[in-house]
């Protein structure tokens, strides 16, 4: 053994046995109490593994399902609304399996609504402008994209960008500023990325699985208890109140690891050793270094973090006087095409409409990608200012009210979130995404992130939290299976290696509808 790899051993083990200054010992460390992380502990306690920590940077529990109040209702008591996650996408078919997300919601009462994607209004910069019949025109050029993907699939054929796909198809929107809000409406929305940088194969994996296996339902969370109740409920099953095993507002900052444990080292100088770590952060984290790791990741588990995309959507809320509401609320969506910018404030939802917040005067719109970062690097007088401008180009005789209450989040300049979800660039297989998933010794990782097939779904974060729990229970029980890694890496995936040890949990045929 060459004598700097001895020195960085023995330091290592020094550091991992530094019990004896005061770290404090437990059999699992979880790093994270969003979904993954409440899953994953609960899987633990469901496999009789009681000693662990679950170590969480913020005062809360919920990850990026995250509320906040906002206005206020004539009585003068606070709304609450959904800051990141905020639908259940895709429910459940009688007889069929039914997403565990909806299981949940129903479980913890979930006040919801049912997205009524038909209910939409369409705008340009001088007002109404019906462009609807191009939304047909779209999914009529999905369905060639989708049957093209399952070829690609099924054949172990080169993955291309979504964008390639379309362009195939015959859908060329470039020069019609209508037919790129309605490509954003129906991709960017959903994917946060546009199809350039979105993967053709996994794309429409990630759309089918869920919606094919469960149903093609989105209903609207607006319970004002907040969505992460169901992420409480679910970790209350297994804590007890003032549990000790819940560290909140522990900011960690460094894991060390080697074949013997992990060390977590804490912004306050507080540490934790144990003999297991599940590290749940997000993609964005890993990404952007604000967690160091020793030694460093090895490199086949470096170049799976860099490969993916984390991608940020911004939701914008205003809220106006109830009586001085200017749009149509028989409409759920308003879809507005900019002469000049793709995806400049494009999707508007009103939540003072039948079935969500009636007489609230809430109003937001949504950017994601591009537009996220330089809205969320301005002031909210400058974003203001430009949303506005947009509302008085939809409705160009009309008087629009200043709101009596705005904000978003900045979701890309949070430390501990760093974006909203994972995507899945064109061209990377199904390999490289296990060695984003892949354990490195006693250091196991999940997250939306990991799940190759529902990622950036909270489905995704409930799975790979759930298979991750149980794997690091068995490794506590000595019946241990590390997950696959991939040093070396091929263009193409085979069909044959679509298998759960790749983390392919739903059929193929499945996934693409196929008999």
């Amino acid at each position: 053994m060459a004598l700097a790899t001895r020195t960085i051993l023995v330091a290592l083990g020094a550091a991992l046995g530094a019990a004896a200054q005061g770290c404090r010992e437990t059999k699992v460390a979880v790093l994270g109490a969003g979904l993954s992380g409440v899953e994953a502990a609960k899987s633990l306690s469901n496999a009789g593994v009681s000693d662990f920590l679950i170590l969480e940077y913020n005062s809360d529990i919920g990850g990026r399902v995250a509320h906040t109040t906002f206005g206020e209702d004539a009585d003068g008591n606070p709304y609450t609304v959904e800051l990141g996650a905020n639908w259940v996408q895709g429910l459940g078919t009688p007889g069929g399996p039914q997403n565990p997300i909806w299981t949940l919601a129903q479980r913890y009462n979930l006040s919801n609504t049912y997205s009524n994607y038909s209910s939409i209004q369409t705008f340009s910069s001088t007002g109404a402008n019906d462009f609807t019949a191009l939304l047909d025109d779209f999914e009529d050029a999905y369905a060639y994209v989708e049957q093209d993907a399952g070829y690609i699939l099924t054949e172990g054929l080169q993955d291309r960008s979504f964008r390639s796909g379309l362009s195939l198809s015959g859908w060329k929107p470039m020069r019609d500023m209508a037919a790129q809000a309605v490509e954003w409406w129906e991709f960017d929305w959903e994917y946060a990325f546009p199809p350039e940088q979105s993967s053709q194969e996994f794309a429409i994996v990630n759309y089918n699985t869920t919606f094919y296996q469960f149903s093609d339902e989105n209903n609207y969370v607006w319970d004002q208890r907040g969505f992460n109740t169901f992420i409480k409920g679910e970790a209350y099953t297994y804590l007890k109140p003032n549990d000790t095993r819940l560290l909140l507002n522990t900011v960690v900052t460094n894991i060390t690891y080697n074949d013997t444990g992990v060390r977590i080292d804490n912004a306050d100088g507080s540490c934790v050793t144990a003999e297991y770590a599940i590290c749940t952060f997000s993609l964005g984290v890993l990404q952007n270094d604000d967690v160091t790791f020793c030694p460093a990741l090895p490199t086949w588990k470096q170049k799976g973090i860099a490969t993916f995309s984390m991608g940020t959507y911004t939701k914008i809320f205003l809220q106006f006087p109830p009586d001085q509401v200017f749009w149509d609320k028989s409409y759920q969506f308003l879809l507005y095409a900019d002469p000049y910018t793709r995806g400049y404030y494009p999707v508007w939802q009103s939540l003072d409409t039948e079935g969500f917040l009636p007489g609230s005067g809430i109003l937001f719109v949504t950017v994601v990608d591009n537009e996220s970062y330089r809205v969320e690097a301005q002031t909210d007088d400058e974003t203001l200012a430009e949303v506005l401008g947009v509302l008085r180009s939809m409705y160009p005789n009309t008087t629009i009210p200043e709101p009596t209450a705005f904000y978003y989040p900045r979701w890309s300049q949070e430390p501990w979130a760093r974006g909203s979800y994972s995507n899945w660039p064109p061209g990377t297989t199904l390999e490289m995404h296990q060695n984003l998933r892949a354990n490195v010794g006693r250091l196991w990782f999940a997250g939306e992130h990991t799940s190759a097939e529902y990622f950036g779904f909270l489905q995704a974060a409930y799975t790979e939290g759930q298979i991750v729990g149980q794997s690091v229970a068995a490794c506590v029980k000595g019946a241990c299976t590390p997950e696959v890694d991939y040093p070396n890496m091929r263009g193409s995936t085979s069909p044959a290696e679509y298998t759960p040890a790749n983390g392919w949990i739903v059929s193929s045929f499945l996934t693409y509808g196929f008999d």
